[in-house]
């Protein structure tokens, strides 16, 4: 009897969970929460890599029954834009072997997740939703953030899209303006502005798999990131710590209890943490696999990776605490540094001769329209390298950085 597995809005990356359950004998069926695919994500929507493809028409109890149909041996999300459905399809269909149901909205919304951490008495940054202007000023004003560096985002997006940083000094109105009432990537009103205050220091992640309550660690990455004016989400470069830097410790056990006041108890979460001088704090936490090129930098680094590990839980029972690295491994990422028409990007395959090469993702032909690089969803692409010597991946990214400045962009005209 062929068996199925249900993958909630499949894009760019989880559509490697469609491959990965194939090759185990296990038919994938995407089903996506929208009626119509994502605009932000129809150059990740590959329709052909399932065996049937279901929309989510505003009809749960229809979308239920037709997943009930194929017996399904696991429901999965693909995007943070299918957390709170999956969650609604596993309680279900197998009421409580999913996530902690009663708090589904703080694995999504990053308000009442910052309210859930808070209440947890787990160590954070200051975070307000605001839907005027007003009751903005009047947060900052009850809380001291007056004139304090700060950072605006919607609160249901992901991937850097919208966030805004305000220097210490700077009107925090303009951004704000900006982002209400817009429309973000998914396709989501921001009828409400997620206003915190700004934590310097080290950017990591976290990338976990859990079963039955056990959190499992799979990778620990550091970012390198800059800014381009007032947008602080432009990724240069993730790098895989080793399990025994003390770092990774610290970074486990603060992951641990934002997920439980978040209510994780099964599957893949991606925790972004800012290491400050007063120690972790929460950036956010999704309830997915890590995008990107995650999963293959975390296969060339561990030799695991969290779509492998969903493979074995599903279909083997198997839960693995922890990781190792078996090889260097850094994601170099590629921007614009202006908006306008891509001249010369066959220069970029001048990576392919360096010695830890492993493959290049790159969005844009030439004579294509690129945006300057502003967040995830505008950079040009990556490069992903890896090799048994950290110094050759070093020397290897310089290199790359020589490639990049190479690049032609004629900006548009009137």
């Amino acid at each position: 009897m062929q068996r199925h597995v249900i993958l909630v809005d499949p894009y760019s990356e989880a559509v490697e969970y469609a491959h990965a359950f194939r090759k185990r004998g296990v038919e994938p069926v995407a089903v996506l929460s929208t009626p119509a695919p994502l605009k932000s994500y129809l150059h990740g929507w590959k329709p052909d890599s399932f065996s049937a493809t279901h929309f989510h028409d505003g009809d749960f109890a229809k979308l239920a029954r037709i997943v009930r149909g194929y017996d399904p041996i696991a429901v999965i999300p693909g995007n943070e834009s299918a957390v709170r459905l999956v969650d609604s399809l596993i309680e279900e269909l197998a009421p409580g072997t999913g996530n902690v149901p009663e708090l589904s909205a703080a694995r999504r919304d990053k308000w009442p997740m910052a309210q859930a951490v808070a209440r947890a008495g787990i160590p954070h940054l200051r975070t307000f939703a605001a839907a005027t202007e007003q009751e903005a000023a009047n947060w900052l004003r009850e809380t001291g953030l007056e004139g304090r560096a700060l950072v605006l985002k919607p609160r249901c997006s992901g991937g850097t899209d919208g966030v805004h940083k305000v220097e210490a000094g700077e009107d925090w109105r303009l951004p704000f303006r900006q982002l209400l009432g817009s429309i973000n990537m998914f396709d989501l009103s921001n009828d409400s502005i997620l206003l915190q205050e700004f934590a310097s220091g080290t950017e990591f992640v976290v990338d976990t798999y859990s079963v039955n309550g056990e959190l499992g660690l799979v990778a620990v990455v550091q970012y390198s990131k800059s800014t381009r004016g007032n947008r602080i989400g432009v990724y240069d470069a993730e790098d895989y710590l080793l399990p025994e830097d003390p770092l990774v410790g610290v970074l486990e056990s603060y992951t641990r209890q934002v997920a439980r006041a978040v209510g994780i108890r099964t599957g893949c979460t991606h925790t972004e943490i800012m290491m400050t001088d007063q120690g972790p704090r929460l950036i956010e936490i999704a309830a997915r696999l890590d995008g990107g090129c995650g999963q293959q930098a975390a296969r060339l680094a561990t030799g695991d990776c969290q779509i492998d590990r969903a493979v074995r839980h599903h279909l083997d029972s198997v839960f693995v605490p922890g990781y190792e690295i078996v090889r260097p491994t850094r994601v170099a990422w590629l921007s614009a540094a202006n908006s306008g028409t891509m001249r010369n990007a066959e220069v970029l395959d001048g990576v392919r001769e360096l010695a830890s090469f492993r493959k290049l993702g790159c969005r844009y032909p030439n004579g294509s329209r690129v945006p300057m690089t502003e967040d995830l969803f505008t950079t040009l692409g990556w490069v992903l390298l890896s090799a048994p010597d950290q110094n050759v991946v070093d020397q290897d990214t310089k290199r790359v950085r020589e490639i990049e400045a190479k690049v032609v962009i004629d900006p548009l005209g009137p």
